[in-house]
């Protein structure tokens, strides 16, 4: 089986949750194992969410990941990483940089385009300036991965 991380910062915006929930979903039904590193807030949103974990099974801390990842303890086979300031773009290059993982950067928010022109590395770039509508980053999403929306 397959398996995918999911690094969720701050989750200031909505879309983050709705998108990691649908995203998960797809991934799921592809027999794709999803597991989501992220901060205590983000990982709160999503438990509270699915609270019967049909999406998302496993959640670890954000930062006890990437030393993980960094140390060759663990790794997946696909990554996303949900940018939506500075510290996205910090988290997705040092993904690149310690990971094998084909690599997603699911990009939002208002400065959505300025954020992903500053990804100059190998990854695929879902990229639209939202911050509530989930709508046209689920269609961009949906365009990228292969299963029947």
């Amino acid at each position: 089986m397959s398996n995918a991380l999911f690094l969720l910062g701050c989750p200031e915006s909505p879309v983050q949750t709705a998108i990691a929930l649908y995203l998960a979903n797809g991934l799921k039904r592809g027999s794709i194992d999803v597991t989501v590193a992220g901060t205590k807030a983000a990982i709160a949103l999503l438990k509270v969410s699915d609270p019967e974990g049909n999406y998302v099974r496993k959640t670890v801390d954000l930062d006890s990941c990437i030393e993980n990842l960094a140390e060759k303890k663990v790794d997946f086979d696909l990554c996303f990483v949900f940018v939506r300031n500075d510290a996205g773009i910090s988290y997705l290059s040092t993904l690149s940089s310690i990971s094998d993982a084909k690599l997603f950067a699911i990009v939002f928010g208002s400065d959505a385009d300025a954020l992903a022109s500053m990804i100059d590395f190998e990854c695929e770039k879902i990229v639209y300036k939202t911050g509530h509508n989930p709508v046209p980053l689920k269609k961009r999403i949906d365009q990228v991965m292969a299963w029947d929306a």
